[in-house]
C-alpha cells in the first residue's frame, strides 16, 4: 500500500503509483480516491448483504405470481356468484369471489385433511374405513394443521395457499445453493425459471402437494451437497450422520409423493459416487441410510394395505397405472410405457415451454451445457437423472396425460433448474474472461437467447394465469354446488355414489361412495372392480344391505356404459359454463333404483327343500378371490353384464355380471362350503347366445358336460354331481366356444 493524502489505495505498477502520489497532493484527487474507496467498502458490504436480497426477490416473485393466480381464481368465483344472483352484487363490484380449485382432486386431499383433524386419519368420508386412495400420505396432514387452525369449507384453499407460498419460496431458497460457484446473478435465475412457466406455477399454486413436495425436495438437496461436500479427512461417522440426514428428507419425499422412490435413488447413486474414494466398506452403508428410511415406508405402507384391504397396492394405483390394467398384455403395457415416456417430453417441451416453434428445445440444450461444463456437472447431473428417473416412473400412469399435466411438473422443475445452471455457467464464462472473444460471444448469444426464450413465454403465462381461474370456476360450479345442494337440504345429506371423489362429499358432508375406488368404502375393492368394468362394482354394490346403497348418482353419464340407464332415473344437472377442467360440461344427478339386484344372488328356481352351500359369481372380485378363480390363457375376461326378465317373474328385470372367457380357454374355481356326503347339484347361469357343451371336471375326475342352448334370456342349468368328500370341491370347466358365464351355486338339500 501507499500512502496518498492519508487515503490508502491497493498497491499497484510503478508508475501509475507515481501518477497517483502526483495527482493525490491535490485536494480533488484525494477527494475522487475517497470516493471510489467508499464505493469499494458499499460494494463489499452489499456483497454480504446479497443473501437478504436474493430472498427479498424469492419472496417478492412468488407473491406476485401467486397473487396473479389466486386473483384470477378469486376473479372467475365471482363471476360464477353473480352469475347466479346478480342482485346480490349492487355496490359490491370491487369484491372477492369465494376461494376454490383448478382440480377437484384438491378436494380429496381436503376430505382426507379434514377426517385427521377429527381424529379419522386416511378415512375419505366419515364412515368409510381406512382408504388407501390418498395420492399423499403427509400432504392431508399439513392442511388438517390448517382444519385445526379455522380454515374450514372452502376456507382451507386458503390455508393451501399459504403452504404453495411458503413452500415454493423454500425451494427458492434451497436451490440457490446449486448455483454456488457461479456469479451471484446467476441465482437470480431460479425464481424467473420456476415462476415464469405457467404451467409449473399453476401446479405449484393449485392446492395439490407439488410446492409441498418440491420444497422438500429443496432441503434434500441442501442435505444431499453438504454430504457430497464433506472434507476427505472427515470421518466416517460424521458422513455416515449426514447421509442419514438426508434418508429422513427422502422418506419425506415418499411420504408425499410415492413416485418419489426413483428420485431417492438418484440421491443415493450421486451421493456414492461423488464419495467413492472412501470405498465400498463406506459407500454400502451410506446408500442403506440414504434409501433405506423411504423404502421402510413404502414396504410399511403396503403391508398396512394388505392388512386393511387385502391388497398391498394403493387405491390410487390400482385405478391409475398402466400395470394394473386388468386387459392388456405386458407387450401393450410397455408399449404404452414408451408411449407416455415420449408425450411427457413432448408436451412440456412444446407446449409448455414454447410458443414460438421449436423455442422449448432451449432448456434441454442448456441443461445438456450443465452437465457437461465442470463447474456444474455434479448438480446437473443429480438433476437431470432425478428427470429421467421421475418420468419413467410417471411414464406408468395412464392419468399423466390430463389436469395440466400436473404428474410431469417435479420433472419440469428439475430441468429448468438445470437449464438456469448452463445459462449462468456460459454467461459467467464470459464474464470472467471479457477480452475471450470466443467466450464474450457465447455469453452474449446466451444472454440474448434466453432473453428471447423469457419474452416467448409470456403468452403461456397470460394463458395458464386465466386457466387456472377458469378451472377453479368450473370446479366451483359444478362440483362445489352440487355439494352444496346436498348439504343445504331439510334432511341429512342422502348417501351419494359419485364418479369423482373430491368437492361433493367436501361440501356435503355426506356418506359418499366414490365408485373409482378412491375413497374406499367398508373395505370393499371398488378400486380393483371398476377398473375391470363398472357393472363389477355393481357386483360389490350388490352386496350391501339395502339400506347402505346409495341414494343417489352423481355422475358424468358417458363414463359409465350401462349404469345410468339400468339404475338410475334421472333427476337434474348441475352445468359448469365454458367448461375447460370437468369431465363434462354437466354432473347430472339420478335417483338410484337397486331393485335389478334383489335375488341376482339365488338361482331362480331354488325349492324350498334345497339350500345354497357354496357359491362363485364371476365378475365380482370379491368371490374370484374368495374362490381362486383361474382361467387359462389368462387374456381375455373382459366383463359383461345383462339386465334380464326374471324367469319367475317376467315383469321384474335381474341383473348380473360375467366374464368373458375366449373359445379354447379353460376355467377353474373352488366353492368352498358344501356338506360332505350329502347329494349335490351344481347350477350355472348363462344368457348364451349360441348352443354351448361346456366339459366339467370335479376334483380332476370328468363329471356330465353343461349343455347350454341358445336363449333370449336367463338360463340355469344343472348337473348332478357325487357327493363330496369334503367341504370344498374344485370346478373346472374346460374349452368350448366363446361363452360369457355370470353365476355358480352348489346346491344341497336341507
Amino acid at each position: 500500500m501507499i500512502n496518498t493524502g492519508g487515503v490508502p489505495v491497493p498497491k499497484t505498477s510503478p508508475k501509475l503509483e507515481r501518477v497517483i502520489a502526483l495527482t493525490a497532493r491535490t485536494p480533488a484527487a484525494r477527494a475522487v480516491v475517497r470516493v471510489f474507496s467508499s464505493a469499494a467498502r458499499l460494494i463489499r458490504i452489499a456483497g454480504r448483504a446479497e443473501p437478504v436480497l436474493y430472498a427479498v426477490v424469492a419472496a417478492l416473485a412468488t407473491l406476485y405470481v401467486a397473487r396473479r393466480f389466486y386473483g384470477s381464481l378469486r376473479l372467475q368465483t365471482l363471476y360464477s356468484d353473480y352469475w347466479t344472483a346478480p342482485a346480490s352484487f349492487s355496490g359490491a363490484d370491487t369484491a372477492l369471489g369465494q376461494w376454490s380449485a383448478p382440480l377437484d382432486d384438491v378436494f380429496i386431499h381436503f376430505d382426507f385433511a379434514r377426517s385427521a383433524a377429527r381424529g379419522h386419519p386416511f378415512e375419505w368420508c366419515a364412515g368409510n374405513g381406512y382408504s388407501s386412495g390418498g395420492t399423499s400420505l403427509l400432504y392431508p396432514f399439513v392442511l388438517a394443521v390448517g382444519e385445526l387452525a379455522g380454515f374450514r369449507g372452502l376456507e382451507l384453499m386458503e390455508w393451501a395457499a399459504v403452504v404453495a407460498c411458503v413452500s415454493v419460496f423454500a425451494l427458492l431458497l434451497a436451490i440457490r445453493r446449486a448455483f454456488v460457484g457461479l456469479p451471484r446473478f446467476a441465482a437470480y435465475l431460479a425464481p424467473a425459471a420456476l415462476l415464469g412457466v405457467g404451467a409449473l406455477s399453476w401446479a405449484f399454486f393449485s392446492g395439490m402437494e407439488i410446492a409441498l413436495f418440491l420444497a422438500l425436495w429443496g432441503g434434500a438437496f441442501v442435505s444431499w451437497d453438504a454430504l457430497v461436500g464433506t472434507p476427505p479427512a472427515a470421518n466416517t461417522r460424521d458422513v455416515l450422520l449426514r447421509a442419514l440426514g438426508l434418508g429422513a428428507w427422502c422418506a419425506a419425499l415418499v411420504a408425499t409423493r410415492p413416485e418419489a422412490l426413483g428420485t431417492v435413488v438418484v440421491f443415493s447413486l450421486t451421493a456414492a459416487w461423488a464419495l467413492r474414494q472412501r470405498g465400498v466398506r463406506a459407500l454400502s452403508p451410506l446408500i442403506g441410510l440414504v434409501v433405506g428410511p423411504a423404502l421402510g415406508l413404502v414396504v410399511t405402507a403396503a403391508l398396512v394395505n394388505v392388512w386393511l384391504t387385502g391388497e398391498a397396492a394403493a387405491a390410487g394405483a390400482i385405478a391409475k397405472l398402466e400395470i394394473y390394467h386388468p386387459y392388456l398384455s405386458f407387450r401393450e403395457k410397455l408399449d404404452l410405457w414408451f408411449f407416455f415416456l415420449g408425450y411427457q417430453a413432448l408436451r412440456v417441451t412444446q407446449q409448455h415451454l414454447e410458443s414460438m416453434p421449436a423455442a422449448g428445445w432451449l432448456v434441454w440444450v442448456f441443461a445438456a451445457v450443465a452437465l457437461y461444463l465442470k463447474e456444474t456437472r455434479r448438480v446437473a447431473t443429480l438433476l437431470v437423472g432425478s428427470v429421467f428417473g421421475w418420468a419413467m416412473i410417471v411414464a406408468l400412469n395412464g392419468q399423466v396425460r390430463w389436469q395440466n399435466e400436473r404428474y410431469v411438473m417435479p420433472a419440469l422443475a428439475w430441468l429448468l433448474i438445470a437449464g438456469a445452471l448452463g445459462v449462468g455457467a456460459l454467461i459467467g464464462r464470459g464474464m470472467k474472461r471479457p477480452f475471450d472473444k470466443t467466450r464474450l460471444a457465447v455469453a452474449l448469444a446466451t444472454g440474448a437467447v434466453t432473453l428471447l426464450f423469457a419474452w416467448q413465454l409470456v403468452p403461456n403465462f397470460r394463458f395458464q394465469a386465466w386457466y387456472f381461474g377458469r378451472a377453479a370456476r368450473n370446479i366451483y360450479d359444478q362440483h362445489v354446488r352440487l355439494g352444496q345442494l346436498l348439504h343445504d337440504g331439510e334432511r341429512p345429506p342422502p348417501l351419494v355414489l359419485v364418479g369423482d371423489a373430491g368437492a361433493i362429499p367436501y361440501m356435503s358432508e355426506g356418506p359418499t361412495l366414490d365408485v373409482i375406488g378412491l375413497g374406499g368404502y367398508k373395505g370393499l375393492p371398488f378400486a380393483r372392480a371398476t377398473r375391470a368394468h363398472v357393472s363389477a362394482a355393481v357386483e360389490l354394490i350388490e352386496r350391501l344391505p339395502a339400506a347402505e346403497r346409495p341414494e343417489l348418482l352423481a355422475i358424468y353419464p358417458s363414463w359409465w356404459d350401462e349404469l345410468p340407464l339400468w339404475f338410475g332415473e334421472r333427476v337434474g344437472e348441475v352445468p359448469a359454463r365454458g367448461n375447460v377442467i370437468c369431465g363434462a360440461p354437466s354432473k347430472v344427478i339420478y335417483a338410484a333404483k337397486w331393485a335389478p339386484l334383489d335375488g341376482s344372488a339365488l338361482p331362480f328356481g331354488l325349492l324350498p327343500t334345497e339350500q345354497v352351500t357354496a357359491e362363485f359369481d364371476w365378475a365380482d372380485v370379491m368371490s374370484e378371490r374368495a374362490a381362486a378363480y383361474q382361467r387359462t390363457p389368462s387374456a381375455g375376461g373382459r366383463v359383461a353384464s345383462k339386465l334380464l326378465p326374471d324367469p319367475a317373474q317376467p315383469k321384474r328385470d335381474v341383473f348380473d355380471a360375467g366374464r368373458n372367457t375366449p373359445a379354447g380357454a379353460t376355467e377353474r374355481f373352488v366353492l368352498r362350503g358344501t356338506i360332505p356326503g350329502r347329494p349335490l347339484k351344481l347350477i350355472v347361469r348363462a344368457a348364451p347366445v349360441a348352443d354351448l357343451v361346456i366339459p366339467v371336471s370335479v376334483d380332476g375326475k370328468r363329471a356330465a358336460p353343461l349343455r347350454l342352448p341358445r336363449t333370449d334370456g336367463w338360463l340355469e342349468v344343472g348337473i348332478e354331481l357325487p357327493p363330496p368328500a369334503s367341504n370344498e370341491i374344485v370346478i373346472e370347466l374346460g374349452a368350448s366356444g366363446e361363452r360369457v358365464l355370470y353365476h355358480a351355486w352348489a346346491i344341497q338339500s336341507r
